[in-house]
């Protein structure tokens, strides 16, 4: 991972450190050697020179004690380092972790730099873990450049972390306003086409409701697969046989269809986004009849009849029910 930090002053604690560790194995020589030249003077002397320096035993005894405090104190100089080492782990583990996590968002977190770099973290793990074969005070130190490093790579990762839940919470936002902006588009839309349907029905009110419709008006000189509105008539009359319908029946169709499209195949509602001869709603909904629905007056048709069918029985029925409540 890569992320510029501030660490000189961690990096002069190492050299102070390792300055001081070349020091200390003469110092530990020297203290041996003392402790040598002692053992052989105690171990020399005279039972009697003995006896007589039994009142001095406690001193020894004192002597010999005055070693326990050192090793009880390896105990808790131990425990701080497994914890520097553990709190260290766990740091680069959240580093490697939130710069993983931005990466599959892939969102804009405001920084082009979205890692974290722990490489001095790791050098400086691997040579606290070395200065543990030493006594426990050699390692204070560098466990001292540990904590300040860890808390140096934990403060990173919980920057990006932060704004990574920052774009995560802004990318949720825009999607719940877009939703909203769609939910009042198509409301609107609804809305348009129930007052259009209510203009219509207003204006047939008068008109008479008899199954032949009134007296529709047809289109003359057309002809079956043409694209005029003459041509459309004459491709429906053709098609009407095979649902058993009569005349009667295509006079209702030719009334309705004028009061829906005007038998233009291209007519498109703007309001409510009905298209073609049929008016469905959408448009889309021939494509069942013919992947030409857009284009063909025939395909429009084939499925304009199949839905009346379906729905009213009859173009009349179809016919009638637009009368009453201005759609079909």
């Amino acid at each position: 991972m890569r992320h510029h930090t501030s660490s000189s002053p961690a990096r002069r604690t190492l050299r102070r450190a390792e300055r001081r560790l070349r020091r200390r194995p003469v110092l530990v020589a020297a203290t041996l050697a003392v402790g040598v030249l002692a053992t052989a003077a105690f171990s020399t002397a005279t039972p009697a020179s003995q006896a007589e320096a039994s009142g001095s035993l406690p001193g020894f005894a004192l002597a010999s004690y005055s070693t326990t405090p050192a090793a009880s104190e390896a105990a808790p100089a131990l425990s701080a380092v497994e914890k520097a080492v553990s709190d260290a782990s766990a740091a680069m583990t959240a580093a490697s972790t939130v710069a993983s996590d931005i990466a599959a968002s892939g969102l804009d977190v405001g920084t082009p730099d979205t890692t974290v770099d722990t490489s001095e973290l790791e050098g400086a793990v691997a040579q606290l873990q070395r200065a543990q074969t030493l006594p426990a005070q050699y390692s204070t130190e560098f466990a001292d450049v540990v904590v300040t490093l860890t808390a140096s790579v934990s403060e990173q990762a919980q920057g990006l972390r932060g704004k990574l839940d920052a774009a995560i919470a802004l990318k949720a936002q825009r999607e719940a306003e877009e939703k909203a902006r769609k939910e009042a588009e198509a409301a609107a839309a609804a809305k348009a086409a129930e007052e259009a349907a209510a203009a219509a029905a207003a204006k047939k009110s008068a008109a008479p409701r008899s199954s032949g419709g009134g007296a529709p008006v047809f289109a003359t000189g057309g002809a079956v697969g043409g694209t005029s509105p003459a041509d459309a008539q004459a491709t429906a009359r053709s098609m009407m046989g095979g649902y058993g319908w009569g005349d009667d029946q295509f006079g209702c169709l030719v009334s309705l269809w004028n009061k829906e499209s005007g038998w233009n195949y291209q007519a498109y509602n703007r309001s409510s986004g009905a298209f073609g001869i049929p008016q469905a709603l959408p448009g889309s909904k021939m494509g069942s009849a013919g992947a030409d629905w857009q284009t063909n007056p025939a395909t429009q048709i084939a499925w304009g009849l199949g839905y009346i069918s379906g729905r009213y029985g009859t173009p009349c029925g179809a016919w009638g029910h637009s009368q009453s409540t201005g759609w079909y």
